[in-house]
């Protein structure tokens, strides 16, 4: 998988891609959202791959969209340039493996769309989020970061367009976890290999419940969930994994005992 603005690195078991424009903080372009549609699109389809990380590296996921590149759309290009904004962040929001963002650095406009787009945000100390396309009479893309936040927050972010740090972003519930700069890949890492050990059945399953089950009425959630359990634990490789597990407690018990 060679492309010009994006790197991508497999590990055992997860895949590292990480935006590749350094002399332009990491600007989202039309290459770029082209190339990482096609990249979720193959790394969806590739059986070895469970998890994928998409980060911008240490010191900036990315500064945001690319404005030299906007300001030259004639508007007859408008609504198709703007559309394929929506088709590369739907390919990664509606991803059926689980994707983590490692933030470093600046994750603006653009920029803290695609952050939004993925399951999980490992950021970084240095990490900051702002929507500042309001103050240029643009709307941020408003309801990823809505399920983050909540209702109120997410206003605010959007319409102040004031930037915050890696704490404040944690204290709103906006990301997972926050760690020292020189510890965001390995902390990522961590995580992406600890979600391969996990049933990729399972984990769809979640995605998939958690986009459905906000839209319904509680016992429709409900039922949702019990239905898809009995799909995943019918056979016998759940109930040994069961079993397993049962007989790991008992074990620890015994030994502490």
């Amino acid at each position: 998988m060679m492309f010009q603005t994006i790197l991508v690195e497999r590990k055992a078991g997860y895949t590292v891609v990480t935006l590749h424009r350094p002399g332009e903080l990491n600007a989202i372009s039309r290459e770029m959202r082209a190339e990482l549609e096609d990249c979720f699109f193959q790394l969806e389809e590739d059986a070895e791959v469970r998890v994928i990380i998409l980060t911008g590296g240490d010191y900036v996921f990315s500064a945001g969209m690319d404005l030299k590149e906007m300001s030259s759309i004639s508007d007859t290009e408008i609504r198709v340039y703007f559309r394929s904004i929506a088709r590369y962040l739907k390919k990664i929001y509606g991803c059926k493996k689980p994707v983590i963002a490692a933030v470093g650095g600046l994750a603006l406009g653009g920029g803290f769309n695609l952050a939004t787009v993925c399951d999980m945000i490992i950021a970084s100390e240095s990490a900051i989020f702002g929507h500042p396309e309001l103050k240029f009479g643009i709307n941020p893309l408003f309801d990823p970061l809505r399920q983050w936040v909540g209702m109120a927050k997410a206003k605010e972010l959007t319409m102040l367009g004031e930037p915050i740090g890696a704490k404040e972003a944690m204290r709103i519930g906006l990301v997972n976890k926050v760690v020292a700069p020189e510890k965001l890949m390995t902390e990522t890492e961590s995580i992406a290999r600890e979600l391969a050990r996990r049933s990729p059945e399972a984990i769809a399953a979640v995605k998939k419940i958690s986009d459905i089950a906000p839209r319904l009425d509680k016992g429709s959630a409900l039922d949702l969930e019990c239905d898809v359990e009995a799909l995943l634990f019918s056979g016998t490789e759940r109930k040994e994994q069961m079993n397993e597990f049962m007989e790991t407690l008992k074990n620890r018990k015994r030994k502490s005992s």
